[in-house]
């Protein structure tokens, strides 16, 4: 991979009453034509055009006002696609599947939206490094083009299957070389996000996929001073889970059997009937319960696409739980929603956050940001949502704490900042 020269380091940001000047950051999206996608470009927009509040967004509250995050109205977006619908066709697919409210669709935010499909890519095919280097190419020439010197790389593409683990898995050199040889042991997500650490991207993994997720890449991601985030963003079902798993331990209830049904439809329905991405998302959905509980009781996550739902989803979970003198009971939930709508604000959190975290020099796994995930990466992060909550809480603290440029700020993990 060494063919193109590593990233020169960041500028200097300019502050002044602990804000920098330069606000512009660039989102790079993988799957940048899908609802998810289409869905956040076009929330971006109307919040930047004062067309639509926060409800939904997390950074919205109190604990995150004094964390200097860049506004929705700096948020400049592209990304790569296999799809060749248009953003504004699918905009209008959404509008008409009541993802999207149609006042949403002003003339500002379909300019906005004509804007960013000029800045999407046809995703790179041919051997590993040549794609790696396609990526790195694009990226380098969106923040030229685009004038952004932040850029935060967001996996929004449709799930993969699992990955075999392999030796490669273990170290950067190893995995390079793997690159290089186009070995099969390296999935199509873990090549964009080695891309985005290579240029010197935060990379943000909101699917099952592998991504960034493997030692390897986030070895790099620490030498290269940029953070990771992931994975699998938590919108429903398990979000109820990893509030009512700490509730069952606290009460010292055993739960002794928790099954679920999740009814879907959309191009996440389709997908998920191929068992490799269903057996990754029924995986990354179980996590939860054997972090929270301390056991994984018996039961199973059912996927099942009805395409009549469209972006809608309905998960429908039954547990049952043993109390005093071995009397039992059971609890049952049903959720319904807008998946895209649910996921697109976090996936503006997410973005918010670590552009932040890459302006103050934090690297690698931010722990700090499992509040999002079902599967959140880093060494023993918590399950429990209200811990996962004092943990982003404390993070959001430190980056108010951060008055001063990069090159001379703490981490927002306490360690002193990477050089990049």
């Amino acid at each position: 991979m060494s063919s193109k020269p590593a990233p020169s380091a960041a500028k200097p940001f300019a502050f002044e009453d602990g804000r920098d000047e330069q606000r512009k950051v660039g989102v790079w999206v993988i799957g940048a034509r899908g609802s998810v996608a289409v869905t956040t470009v076009v929330g971006a927009l109307a919040l930047g055009a004062s067309l639509a509040d926060m409800t939904g967004c997390v950074t919205a509250l109190p604990p995150f006002a004094g964390a200097d995050l860049p506004e929705m109205r700096d948020l400049v977006f592209g990304g790569h696609d296999v799809e060749a619908t248009s953003l504004v066709e699918r905009a209008d697919r959404l509008v008409r599947g009541g993802v999207v409210p149609a006042p949403l669709l002003a003339e500002r935010v379909m300019t906005g939206l004509n804007r960013v499909e000029r800045a999407v890519r046809p995703a790179p095919s041919g051997p590993a490094e040549q794609r790696v280097l396609q990526v790195r190419e694009d990226l380098a020439q969106f923040r030229d083009v685009e004038g952004v010197d932040r850029i935060v790389v967001v996996n929004l593409a449709s799930t993969e299957a699992p990955v075999a683990p392999h030796p490669a898995h273990a170290e950067p050199e190893a995995l390079l070389a793997a690159v290089r040889a186009d070995q099969p042991v390296v999935p199509d997500s873990t090549l964009f996000a080695l891309a985005a650490v290579l240029e010197g991207c935060a990379y943000v993994n909101f699917t099952p996929s592998t991504g960034a997720s493997l030692p390897a890449v986030e070895t790099l991601a620490r030498r290269r001073g940029v953070p990771l985030g992931g994975r699998d963003g938590k919108t429903g079902e398990t979000l109820v889970k990893s509030a009512l798993g700490p509730m069952f331990a606290r009460r010292n209830l055993r739960v002794t059997s928790w099954s679920g049904t999740n009814l879907l439809g959309g191009g996440d329905g389709a997908t998920l009937q191929e068992s490799g991405p269903a057996e990754s998302k029924s995986t990354s959905k179980q996590h939860v319960l054997a972090g929270t509980l301390g056991y994984l009781p018996p039961g199973q996550v059912h996927i099942d696409n009805l395409p009549v739902l469209g972006d809608r989803k309905t998960a429908w979970d039954l547990m049952t739980f043993a109390g005093f003198l071995g009397v039992g009971g059971r609890l049952q939930f049903t959720w319904e929603g807008v998946d895209s709508a649910l996921a697109a604000p976090l996936v503006l959190d997410l973005v918010r956050l670590t552009a932040r975290a890459l302006d103050v020099g934090a690297s690698g796994t931010l722990e700090e940001l499992a509040f999002f995930f079902k599967d959140p990466a880093g060494d023993g992060p918590p399950h429990d949502l209200a811990a996962q909550w004092n943990l982003l809480s404390d993070f959001a603290t430190n980056l108010s704490s951060v008055r001063t440029s990069a090159s001379h700020a703490t981490a927002a993990t306490g360690s002193p900042a990477r050089a990049r």
